[in-house]
């Protein structure tokens, strides 16, 4: 029943990152002469970039190329990056909760959907130093989030079992991801809601969440 390690989400759990994501999202489909409706950018939080350029493309109804893919995508990604050099908000008790489990000693890994260059940015905001391990979206060989790999994956590099870790996330994609990676999860909803299920209990937010309170959510799931 012990806890082995706290694996924590990016977007939208520990940053109010979500909202900056729309900015290019929206402006790209009106690039592609369409609009993104609510309900396809909801669907969109939480996955992968191959998951939302598909989204995309088929909201606006159009069949792209791979070429036409790849530099979507990079557009998307660069102006992400300038809102996130820009500056990056925090979800509410994010910042004190990662700092407090840190000082615990217990391991810690950032499982993100985001890729590798764009997490980079986003860890000067986030520290590096509170992590031992990040796994991002473009290092599960395309297995990304609902599918259980980058769980397992962030597990395996702390050299735990990923059923004694707590996954914090805020996403139905990204809970789905830790439940199938036998997580217990802490789910705090940011954007969409997160519908009930095993292994899961939800808080409003990550104010006052602290190794304690981790390890009593594992005890009683376990």
């Amino acid at each position: 029943m012990s806890l082995e390690a706290v694996l924590w989400d990016m977007d939208g759990t520990l940053l109010d990152s979500e909202k900056l994501w729309d900015v290019p999202l929206y402006e790209f489909a009106e690039k592609l002469g369409g609009t993104l409706s609510l309900s396809t950018r909801q669907a969109m939080i939480g996955s992968n970039v191959a998951t939302t350029m598909a989204l995309l493309f088929t909201e606006v109804g159009i069949t792209p190329t791979e070429d036409e893919t790849a530099d979507g995508a990079a557009w998307i990604l660069r102006r992400t990056e300038e809102l996130f050099r820009a500056g990056l908000p925090w979800r509410p008790g994010a910042q004190e909760a990662l700092r407090s489990v840190r000082s615990s000693g217990v391991p810690m890994a950032l499982v993100t959907s985001t890729e590798r260059g764009l997490t980079e940015v986003a860890l000067d905001t986030i520290g590096r130093d509170l992590f031992d391990v990040t796994v991002c979206g473009d290092e599960v060989e395309g297995r990304n989030k609902p599918l259980p790999d980058p769980y397992l994956k962030a597990a395996r590099l702390l050299g735990v079992d990923a059923a004694a870790c707590v996954a914090i996330e805020d996403s139905p994609t990204g809970v789905a991801s830790a439940v199938a990676a036998g997580c217990t999860v802490l789910v705090v909803p940011c954007d969409v809601s997160v519908p009930a299920g095993e292994r899961r209990i939800f808080r409003e937010s990550l104010v006052g969440v602290d190794l304690e309170a981790l390890a009593a959510l594992r005890q009683a799931t376990g």
